[in-house]
Protein backbone atom coordinates (compact mmCIF):
# COMPACT_ATOMS: atom_id res chain seq x y z
CA UNK A 1 0.00 0.00 0.00
CA UNK A 2 1.40 3.37 -1.08
CA UNK A 3 0.68 6.28 1.28
CA UNK A 4 3.17 8.60 -0.38
CA UNK A 5 2.25 12.05 -1.62
CA UNK A 6 3.94 15.24 -2.74
CA UNK A 7 3.57 18.71 -1.27
CA UNK A 8 5.47 21.87 -2.22
CA UNK A 9 7.68 19.74 -4.43
CA UNK A 10 8.65 17.55 -1.49
CA UNK A 11 8.28 13.77 -1.65
CA UNK A 12 6.52 12.69 1.55
CA UNK A 13 6.03 9.19 2.94
CA UNK A 14 2.45 9.92 4.08
CA UNK A 15 0.05 12.90 3.99
CA UNK A 16 0.22 13.42 7.79
CA UNK A 17 2.15 16.59 8.65
CA UNK A 18 2.19 18.13 12.16
CA UNK A 19 1.39 21.82 11.84
CA UNK A 20 2.88 24.90 13.47
CA UNK A 21 2.59 24.85 17.26
CA UNK A 22 5.25 25.78 19.78
CA UNK A 23 4.32 22.96 22.14
CA UNK A 24 4.93 20.45 19.33
CA UNK A 25 8.10 21.70 17.66
CA UNK A 26 9.87 24.11 20.00
CA UNK A 27 11.73 21.15 21.49
CA UNK A 28 13.93 19.38 18.93
CA UNK A 29 13.44 16.09 20.77
CA UNK A 30 9.73 16.37 19.94
CA UNK A 31 10.59 16.82 16.28
CA UNK A 32 12.59 13.59 16.41
CA UNK A 33 9.70 11.86 18.19
CA UNK A 34 7.29 13.05 15.50
CA UNK A 35 9.55 11.59 12.83
CA UNK A 36 9.71 8.30 14.75
CA UNK A 37 5.91 8.27 15.06
CA UNK A 38 5.51 8.59 11.30
CA UNK A 39 5.29 12.31 10.52
CA UNK A 40 6.32 12.87 6.91
CA UNK A 41 7.37 16.48 7.51
CA UNK A 42 7.10 19.03 10.31
CA UNK A 43 5.99 22.64 10.16
CA UNK A 44 7.90 24.52 12.83
CA UNK A 45 6.25 26.88 15.28
CA UNK A 46 5.88 30.37 13.86
CA UNK A 47 8.34 33.21 13.99
CA UNK A 48 6.19 36.30 14.46
CA UNK A 49 6.61 39.67 12.82
CA UNK A 50 6.44 41.24 16.29
CA UNK A 51 9.56 39.32 17.31
CA UNK A 52 11.49 40.71 14.36
CA UNK A 53 10.28 44.24 15.04
CA UNK A 54 11.29 43.90 18.69
CA UNK A 55 14.75 42.75 17.66
CA UNK A 56 15.08 45.76 15.39
CA UNK A 57 14.04 48.17 18.14
CA UNK A 58 16.37 46.54 20.67
CA UNK A 59 19.27 46.68 18.23
CA UNK A 60 18.67 50.37 17.52
CA UNK A 61 18.49 51.05 21.24
CA UNK A 62 21.83 49.34 21.89
CA UNK A 63 23.57 51.02 18.95
CA UNK A 64 22.31 54.49 19.82
CA UNK A 65 22.78 54.20 23.57
CA UNK A 66 25.54 56.54 24.73
CA UNK A 67 25.87 58.47 21.47
CA UNK A 68 25.79 61.71 23.46
CA UNK A 69 28.82 60.59 25.49
CA UNK A 70 32.44 60.99 24.46
CA UNK A 71 33.38 59.39 21.15
CA UNK A 72 35.95 57.03 22.65
CA UNK A 73 33.30 55.15 24.60
CA UNK A 74 33.36 52.25 22.15
CA UNK A 75 32.38 49.81 24.86
CA UNK A 76 28.83 51.11 24.54
CA UNK A 77 28.50 49.07 21.34
CA UNK A 78 27.44 45.48 22.08
CA UNK A 79 28.94 42.40 20.57
CA UNK A 80 26.66 40.90 17.87
CA UNK A 81 25.64 37.94 20.01
CA UNK A 82 24.27 40.30 22.66
CA UNK A 83 21.46 41.58 20.46
CA UNK A 84 20.54 38.33 18.73
CA UNK A 85 17.21 37.61 20.42
CA UNK A 86 14.40 35.25 19.40
CA UNK A 87 14.84 35.31 15.60
CA UNK A 88 18.45 34.09 15.71
CA UNK A 89 17.41 31.26 18.00
CA UNK A 90 14.77 30.31 15.46
CA UNK A 91 17.38 30.01 12.73
CA UNK A 92 19.52 27.86 14.99
CA UNK A 93 16.46 25.71 15.67
CA UNK A 94 16.08 25.09 11.94
CA UNK A 95 19.74 24.11 11.65
CA UNK A 96 19.57 21.72 14.58
CA UNK A 97 16.32 20.13 13.39
CA UNK A 98 17.86 19.50 9.96
CA UNK A 99 20.81 17.77 11.62
CA UNK A 100 18.64 15.51 13.78
CA UNK A 101 15.93 14.33 11.38
CA UNK A 102 15.64 13.23 7.78
CA UNK A 103 12.13 14.51 7.10
CA UNK A 104 11.56 17.96 5.56
CA UNK A 105 11.45 20.95 7.89
CA UNK A 106 9.03 23.72 6.90
CA UNK A 107 9.64 27.09 8.57
CA UNK A 108 6.73 29.37 9.45
CA UNK A 109 6.57 33.16 9.23
CA UNK A 110 3.56 34.77 10.89
CA UNK A 111 2.81 38.41 10.20
CA UNK A 112 0.30 41.00 9.10
CA UNK A 113 2.03 43.64 6.97
CA UNK A 114 4.26 43.98 3.98
CA UNK A 115 7.77 45.12 4.82
CA UNK A 116 11.30 44.24 5.82
CA UNK A 117 10.28 41.27 7.95
CA UNK A 118 9.81 39.15 4.84
CA UNK A 119 13.54 39.40 4.19
CA UNK A 120 13.97 36.97 7.06
CA UNK A 121 12.65 34.25 4.77
CA UNK A 122 16.03 34.23 3.01
CA UNK A 123 17.78 33.55 6.31
CA UNK A 124 15.39 30.67 6.92
CA UNK A 125 16.36 29.18 3.58
CA UNK A 126 20.05 29.62 4.36
CA UNK A 127 19.50 27.89 7.72
CA UNK A 128 18.26 24.82 5.85
CA UNK A 129 14.46 25.10 5.73
CA UNK A 130 13.00 22.97 2.95
CA UNK A 131 10.03 25.31 2.48
CA UNK A 132 8.29 28.25 4.15
CA UNK A 133 4.70 28.57 5.27
CA UNK A 134 3.65 32.21 5.26
CA UNK A 135 0.85 32.83 7.72
CA UNK A 136 -0.69 36.28 7.36
CA UNK A 137 -2.78 36.57 10.50
CA UNK A 138 -4.52 39.87 9.82
CA UNK A 139 -7.76 41.32 11.18
CA UNK A 140 -8.49 44.51 9.19
CA UNK A 141 -9.91 47.23 11.46
CA UNK A 142 -9.21 50.30 9.32
CA UNK A 143 -12.62 51.65 8.29
CA UNK A 144 -11.08 53.31 5.24
CA UNK A 145 -9.32 50.20 3.90
CA UNK A 146 -11.17 48.40 1.14
CA UNK A 147 -11.32 44.66 0.64
CA UNK A 148 -9.26 45.09 -2.52
CA UNK A 149 -6.48 46.75 -0.52
CA UNK A 150 -6.49 43.94 2.03
CA UNK A 151 -6.17 41.35 -0.72
CA UNK A 152 -3.38 43.31 -2.40
CA UNK A 153 -1.37 43.17 0.84
CA UNK A 154 -1.45 39.37 0.61
CA UNK A 155 -0.30 39.40 -3.01
CA UNK A 156 2.46 41.93 -2.31
CA UNK A 157 3.77 40.00 0.69
CA UNK A 158 3.84 36.76 -1.29
CA UNK A 159 5.77 38.38 -4.13
CA UNK A 160 8.27 39.92 -1.71
CA UNK A 161 8.94 36.57 -0.06
CA UNK A 162 9.20 34.77 -3.40
CA UNK A 163 11.77 37.37 -4.47
CA UNK A 164 13.93 36.47 -1.47
CA UNK A 165 13.96 32.65 -1.70
CA UNK A 166 14.15 29.78 -4.14
CA UNK A 167 12.54 27.19 -1.85
CA UNK A 168 8.75 26.63 -2.08
CA UNK A 169 6.40 29.04 -0.33
CA UNK A 170 2.95 28.11 0.96
CA UNK A 171 0.39 30.53 2.35
CA UNK A 172 -1.88 29.71 5.27
CA UNK A 173 -5.08 31.65 4.68
CA UNK A 174 -8.17 32.60 6.58
CA UNK A 175 -11.55 32.00 4.89
CA UNK A 176 -12.60 35.64 5.26
CA UNK A 177 -12.41 36.84 1.67
CA UNK A 178 -15.39 38.08 -0.33
CA UNK A 179 -14.46 35.63 -3.10
CA UNK A 180 -12.16 32.87 -1.91
CA UNK A 181 -11.98 31.34 -5.39
CA UNK A 182 -10.70 34.55 -6.94
CA UNK A 183 -8.21 35.12 -4.12
CA UNK A 184 -6.82 31.61 -4.54
CA UNK A 185 -6.52 32.18 -8.29
CA UNK A 186 -4.65 35.47 -7.80
CA UNK A 187 -2.21 33.93 -5.33
CA UNK A 188 -1.72 31.02 -7.71
CA UNK A 189 -0.93 33.41 -10.55
CA UNK A 190 1.50 35.27 -8.24
CA UNK A 191 3.47 32.04 -7.80
CA UNK A 192 2.35 30.53 -4.50
CA UNK A 193 3.39 26.88 -4.27
CA UNK A 194 0.74 25.77 -1.80
CA UNK A 195 -2.34 26.94 0.07
CA UNK A 196 -3.10 25.73 3.60
CA UNK A 197 -6.82 26.03 4.31
CA UNK A 198 -7.74 27.43 6.80
CA UNK A 199 -6.20 29.40 9.63
CA UNK A 200 -8.49 29.54 12.67
CA UNK A 201 -8.54 33.01 14.15
CA UNK A 202 -8.54 32.93 17.95
CA UNK A 203 -11.50 35.03 19.08
CA UNK A 204 -11.39 37.22 22.20
CA UNK A 205 -13.79 36.77 25.08
CA UNK A 206 -15.03 39.15 27.77
CA UNK A 207 -14.74 38.47 31.46
CA UNK A 208 -17.66 40.51 32.89
CA UNK A 209 -16.53 39.96 36.46
CA UNK A 210 -12.99 41.24 36.02
CA UNK A 211 -13.86 43.63 33.17
CA UNK A 212 -11.05 42.21 31.09
CA UNK A 213 -10.61 40.90 27.58
CA UNK A 214 -9.51 37.28 27.74
CA UNK A 215 -7.85 35.15 25.13
CA UNK A 216 -8.06 31.40 25.30
CA UNK A 217 -6.86 28.86 22.79
CA UNK A 218 -9.61 26.45 21.82
CA UNK A 219 -8.64 23.20 20.13
CA UNK A 220 -10.37 22.38 16.87
CA UNK A 221 -13.06 19.73 16.51
CA UNK A 222 -13.99 17.52 13.53
CA UNK A 223 -16.79 19.96 12.70
CA UNK A 224 -14.13 22.57 11.85
CA UNK A 225 -12.94 20.51 8.89
CA UNK A 226 -16.11 21.11 6.87
CA UNK A 227 -15.15 24.60 5.67
CA UNK A 228 -11.63 23.76 4.44
CA UNK A 229 -12.93 20.52 2.92
CA UNK A 230 -15.49 22.46 0.88
CA UNK A 231 -12.94 24.90 -0.51
CA UNK A 232 -10.30 22.28 -1.18
CA UNK A 233 -12.92 20.39 -3.19
CA UNK A 234 -13.85 23.55 -5.10
CA UNK A 235 -10.26 24.58 -5.85
CA UNK A 236 -8.90 21.12 -6.72
CA UNK A 237 -7.85 20.92 -10.36
CA UNK A 238 -8.55 24.61 -10.96
CA UNK A 239 -5.30 26.06 -9.60
CA UNK A 240 -1.74 24.80 -9.82
CA UNK A 241 -0.84 25.28 -6.15
CA UNK A 242 -0.88 22.26 -3.85
CA UNK A 243 -3.70 22.20 -1.31
CA UNK A 244 -3.26 21.36 2.36
CA UNK A 245 -6.04 20.93 4.89
CA UNK A 246 -5.75 22.32 8.38
CA UNK A 247 -8.31 22.52 11.21
CA UNK A 248 -10.41 19.64 12.47
CA UNK A 249 -8.51 16.59 11.21
CA UNK A 250 -8.79 14.37 14.28
CA UNK A 251 -8.64 10.83 12.85
CA UNK A 252 -7.27 8.89 9.94
CA UNK A 253 -10.82 8.80 8.56
CA UNK A 254 -10.85 12.62 8.52
CA UNK A 255 -7.60 12.64 6.57
CA UNK A 256 -9.18 10.30 4.01
CA UNK A 257 -12.02 12.78 3.48
CA UNK A 258 -9.60 15.64 2.93
CA UNK A 259 -7.57 13.65 0.44
CA UNK A 260 -10.71 12.75 -1.47
CA UNK A 261 -11.62 16.43 -1.59
CA UNK A 262 -8.23 17.14 -3.16
CA UNK A 263 -5.71 17.81 -0.41
CA UNK A 264 -2.11 16.73 -0.89
CA UNK A 265 -1.48 16.67 2.86
CA UNK A 266 -3.42 17.04 6.08
CA UNK A 267 -1.94 19.23 8.79
CA UNK A 268 -2.52 17.97 12.31
CA UNK A 269 -2.22 19.85 15.58
CA UNK A 270 -5.17 19.63 18.01
CA UNK A 271 -5.34 15.84 17.74
CA UNK A 272 -1.69 15.59 18.81
CA UNK A 273 -2.20 18.03 21.66
CA UNK A 274 -5.09 15.87 22.89
CA UNK A 275 -3.59 12.42 22.42
CA UNK A 276 0.17 12.91 22.22
CA UNK A 277 2.75 12.66 19.44
CA UNK A 278 2.34 8.90 19.16
CA UNK A 279 -1.16 9.49 17.81
CA UNK A 280 0.41 10.10 14.38
CA UNK A 281 0.91 6.32 14.09
CA UNK A 282 -2.69 5.70 15.15
CA UNK A 283 -3.93 7.97 12.36
CA UNK A 284 -1.72 6.27 9.81
CA UNK A 285 -2.95 2.84 10.89
CA UNK A 286 -6.57 4.02 10.57
CA UNK A 287 -5.85 5.23 7.05
CA UNK A 288 -4.27 1.92 6.07
CA UNK A 289 -7.15 -0.07 7.53
CA UNK A 290 -9.74 1.99 5.68
CA UNK A 291 -7.83 1.78 2.40
CA UNK A 292 -7.48 -1.99 2.69
CA UNK A 293 -11.15 -2.39 3.50
CA UNK A 294 -12.18 -0.28 0.49
CA UNK A 295 -9.50 -1.66 -1.85
CA UNK A 296 -7.47 1.48 -2.40
CA UNK A 297 -3.86 0.82 -3.34
CA UNK A 298 -2.52 4.35 -2.98
CA UNK A 299 -3.26 7.81 -1.66
CA UNK A 300 -2.90 9.23 -5.16
CA UNK A 301 -5.76 6.99 -6.29
CA UNK A 302 -8.20 8.81 -4.01
CA UNK A 303 -6.86 12.38 -4.17
CA UNK A 304 -9.51 14.64 -5.69
CA UNK A 305 -11.92 11.78 -6.35
CA UNK A 306 -14.67 13.62 -4.47
CA UNK A 307 -13.75 17.14 -5.57
CA UNK A 308 -16.32 19.39 -7.17
CA UNK A 309 -14.94 18.65 -10.63
CA UNK A 310 -15.58 14.94 -10.15
CA UNK A 311 -19.03 15.18 -8.56
CA UNK A 312 -22.14 14.57 -10.61
CA UNK A 313 -23.82 17.48 -8.84
CA UNK A 314 -21.39 20.39 -8.55
CA UNK A 315 -23.95 22.39 -6.59
CA UNK A 316 -23.45 19.98 -3.67
CA UNK A 317 -20.47 22.15 -2.67
CA UNK A 318 -22.46 25.36 -3.07
CA UNK A 319 -26.10 26.31 -2.23
CA UNK A 320 -27.62 22.87 -2.67
CA UNK A 321 -26.19 21.58 0.60
CA UNK A 322 -27.52 24.60 2.47
CA UNK A 323 -30.99 24.30 0.97
CA UNK A 324 -31.18 20.58 1.70
CA UNK A 325 -30.05 21.05 5.29
CA UNK A 326 -32.60 23.81 5.97
CA UNK A 327 -35.57 22.11 4.36
CA UNK A 328 -34.92 18.66 5.83
CA UNK A 329 -34.06 19.66 9.41
CA UNK A 330 -36.18 17.91 12.03
CA UNK A 331 -35.81 19.15 15.64
CA UNK A 332 -35.02 16.59 18.30
CA UNK A 333 -37.80 17.86 20.51
CA UNK A 334 -41.23 19.25 19.79
CA UNK A 335 -41.29 23.01 19.37
CA UNK A 336 -44.82 23.23 20.70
Amino acid sequence: MDLSTTYLGLNLRTPIVPSAAAVLSENVDNIRRMEDAGASAVILYSLFEEQLLREKFELNHHLEYGTNSFAEALTYFPEPEEYHVGPELYLEHIRLAKELVDIPIIASLNGFSSGGWVEYSKLMQEAGADAIELNIYYVPTDFDMSGAEVEENYITTLREVKAEVTIPVAMKLSPFFSNMANMAKRLDEAGVDGLALFNRFIQPDINPEELEIEVSSVLSSPHDMRLPMRWIAILYGRINADLASTSGVARGHDAIKMLMAGAKVTHVCSALLRHGIGYIQVMEDEMKHWMEEHEYESVKQMQGSMSQRHCDDESAYERAQYMKAITSYVPEHSLF
